[in-house]
């Protein structure tokens, strides 16, 4: 009988093309997604070297992060916004890779495409050229990001070179209490493991609560494994993903369904896999959580002080937070609750899903964005915008308050025209409150779930949503 197996063992033992002379493995990938910012320099590289895309069927294309989501009519105001848009549409019709334009009503955020596609599939490899592939793991897959070198070599081989990974199990047990999300469990995963703590780990999640969560609620978590240090964050596939999986476009059908799932299952962690370390937190300890700091492991629950340098465990702790209450003029000591903000946005890879506005939807109709509060809130793909449009959901967030805004990253990063101005602070549903994240460099970002942001919203200030609505 063979030794139990995690499902990143087997995930990587059956991509495994060979084992490198350096120690790395040269991994086959399944599935590449690509999009307009980092796959330009890399098909220009292919060009330079006379080289075709080797399995063009397995790369898939879209645009997110630089297009503009108030501006729909090209030429964009933005000429780079629009060079990226010309080149991606050319390299993908050059190469024949399938490419979901604006035109096609499938754009949106590649973490997003990707499931709701049915591209995204257990027990394969995935790679793209963005830091937050790990979402695809909720599915069971193992996901990369990749820098553009990288994207070249996947492109040209289908292969690329990786060091080993260590395996931690997260097992997140329990109910989780009114008015906790998915977003708290993953911040407070962060803030009690750090921001380095998952460097050369991949991040098992398991445990009830993940038993019992959506689709959606397992890639909120995942999308956030590269915020806590790890290159890769999974959930071992169940009936929840293959009821999602069915019937989606790049799904198998028929005959082929069953077989599929038989093999998914086969690559869930064996009962008795040993791990390199495993972590058990009781879901009843997790509270509504925000970051007060400038990394997302500086966060604390909705109850709590800022932290004081006097607080401080260690010499790099004090400085670091120093160097955050300076940068986020935040006094320490205080309550996080009551910090006055200036804008609330609703979106991303993290935050940017049916549910997600769905639940924001509940609880802000009839209520008002605060005055002086600029609120904006983005679907994460076309798909999820008419979905939202279809219930209703737009009309209930505008008549809040909120601009609603079409497809893409927008206020996530500072690659669109959606950015802070001065010292701004945004209460975000995002996944990284770094220095100038959001486009200005004194911008200030606090991270929280989606109900947290419609509370912040209609109060203008960080605020419990347990108390600012009935959150049940």
């Amino acid at each position: 009988m063979p030794s139990p197996q995690s499902l990143f063992e087997k995930v990587w033992t059956a991509h495994t093309v060979k084992k490198l002379a350096n120690g790395q493995t040269q991994l086959l990938i399944g599935t590449h997604l690509i999009h307009e910012v980092t796959s330009p320099q890399a098909f220009g590289m292919l060009r330079d070297l006379g080289l075709p895309v080797l399995m063009p069927h397995r790369t898939f294309a879209t645009v997110d992060h630089i297009i503009p989501t108030n501006e729909l009519v090209e030429p964009y105001k933005d000429s780079l916004a629009q060079a990226m848009m010309d080149e991606v549409r050319k390299n993908c019709a050059q190469f024949g890779i399938t490419f979901f334009d604006r035109a096609t009503g499938k754009q949106g955020i590649v973490h997003i495409v990707g499931p709701e596609q049915g591209i995204t599939q257990p027990g394969t490899t995935i790679a793209c050229g963005d830091s937050h592939t790990s979402t695809h793991g909720a599915f069971g897959a193992i996901a990369f990001g990749i820098g553009t070198s990288q994207v070249r070599d996947v492109l040209a081989t289908q292969t690329m070179a990786l060091g080993p990974l260590k395996v931690r199990r997260i097992e997140v047990n329990g109910r989780l209490r009114p008015g906790v999300y998915a977003k708290d469990v993953i911040l407070h995963i962060i803030r009690q493991l750090g921001v380095n703590g998952g460097t050369g780990y991949a991040y098992e999640y398991a445990g009830s609560t993940f038993d019992g969560f959506t689709m959606e609620e397992r890639m909120t978590v995942c999308n956030m494994s590269i915020e806590g240090g790890a290159r890769v964050g999974y959930v071992n596939p169940d009936e929840t993903t293959f009821a999602y999986l069915k019937g989606r476009p790049y799904s198998p059908t028929g005959p082929a369904w069953d077989a599929a799932v038989a093999r998914w299952k086969s690559f869930a962690s064996d009962p008795g896999a040993k791990y390199d370390d495993v972590v058990k937190i009781d879901a009843a300890s997790i509270a509504p959580t925000v970051t007060w700091g400038i990394n997302p492991g500086q966060g604390i629950s909705i109850v709590e002080n800022i932290p004081s340098p006097e607080t401080a465990t260690s010499a790099d702790d004090k400085a670091g937070i120093i160097e955050a209450l300076a940068y986020m003029k935040l006094p320490a000591g205080a309550p996080i609750k009551g910090t006055k903000i200036d804008v609330a946005f609703l979106g991303s890879c993290t935050n940017g899903r049916l549910s997600d506005f769905r639940e924001v939807a509940k609880y802000l109709k009839g209520r008002k964005v605060a005055a002086g509060v600029k609120a904006i809130a983005v679907p994460g793909s076309q798909i999820v915008a008419l979905q939202c449009e279809k219930e209703g959901i737009d009309k209930i967030l505008s008549a809040a308050g909120f601009e609603w805004r079409a497809a893409g990253c927008s206020m996530c990063l500072a690659m669109n025209p959606d950015k802070l101005v001065g010292e701004q602070l945004c209460a975000s549903s995002s996944n990284r409150n770094f220095k100038g994240r959001q486009g200005s460099p004194t911008g200030r970002t606090i991270l929280m779930s989606p109900v947290m942001v419609a509370a912040a919203a209609v109060t203008g200030t960080v605020a419990d949503a347990r108390e600012v609505f009935t959150v049940n």
